[in-house]
């Protein structure tokens, strides 16, 4: 099937038939997910990062400390 085809498909369907698939969709992405190739310079910068860490070169910011940093940059 075209993706034109696909699309009209999904227009003729309900919402909760749209949200519906769209969680299929994510699903059979995320078993997939194995299968998706990571490229080599992300790799090396996760490496990078990842030796830092280990090595106590980073200094690491809890989540909702940076989650409140971003919420009052952005008010």
């Amino acid at each position: 099937m075209l993706p034109e085809q696909i699309r009209s498909e999904i227009n003729r369907l309900e919402l909760s038939e749209k949200l519906l698939l769209v969680e299929d969709i994510w699903d059979a992405i995320a078993a997939s997910n194995s299968e998706l190739p990571m490229p080599e310079w992300q790799k090396a910068e996760l490496d990078q990062r990842y030796g830092e860490y280990r090595a106590e070169k980073l200094a690491l910011h809890d989540w909702a400390a940076v989650h409140e940093r971003l919420r009052d940059k952005y008010k």
